[in-house]
């Protein structure tokens, strides 16, 4: 599947479940390898000023409440997964057929596709400049737009491993 594919989706929960929901998600994304297929899971959240005692603090709080927001390709298996998920009550859409929310309305939540320019491709030596893999150098074997994160290959303990890093925390050699 390719990421072109993917759009966004709502989807209602019980209240004051959304974090759940979407750890649940997330953990099954990672059971069952959906990474391709369930790119992100979101619970749009607002800074704002609350008074309290006379008190004024900044808190978060979520802009849609009982509603968790993924970015998914949508077949039978990933409607399955989100839709039979603890605290799910339904995708949002007219009976059970769930529709992708447009762009318009993902960028009034602060969600922005921006396209990315990255200076290096998948077979491309890159070195860590942040973050816990910093100083390591390893090979690109894939390329995540979406998530903004590159899959290296580093040695470790004599064996190639893969490890997802940010866009930001790498440079190419």
């Amino acid at each position: 599947m390719s990421e072109a594919e993917a759009k966004w989706y709502c989807v209602h929960t019980y209240s004051g479940y959304e974090n759940k929901v979407k750890a649940n998600i997330e953990k099954t994304i990672e059971n069952r390898h959906l990474e391709d297929q369930i790119l992100e899971v979101r619970v749009p959240l607002e800074d704002v000023v609350e008074m309290k005692n006379g008190v004024a603090r900044q808190v978060q709080r979520k802009m849609l409440p009982g509603y968790v927001l993924l970015n998914m390709v949508m077949n039978d298996d990933t409607w399955y997964v989100v839709r039979n998920t603890r605290g799910v009550t339904g995708f949002v859409g007219p009976g059970s057929k769930p529709v992708p929310l447009p762009k318009e309305q993902m960028q009034n939540l602060g969600i922005h596709q921006d396209e990315i320019q990255i200076g290096y491709e998948v077979g491309d030596t890159v070195v860590v400049i942040g973050g816990a893999w910093k100083d390591t150098t390893g090979v690109v074997a894939s390329i995540n737009k979406q998530k903004q994160t590159v899959t290296i290959n580093v040695e470790l303990f004599g064996r190639e491993t893969p490890v997802e890093i940010s866009f930001k925390e790498i440079r190419k050699l």
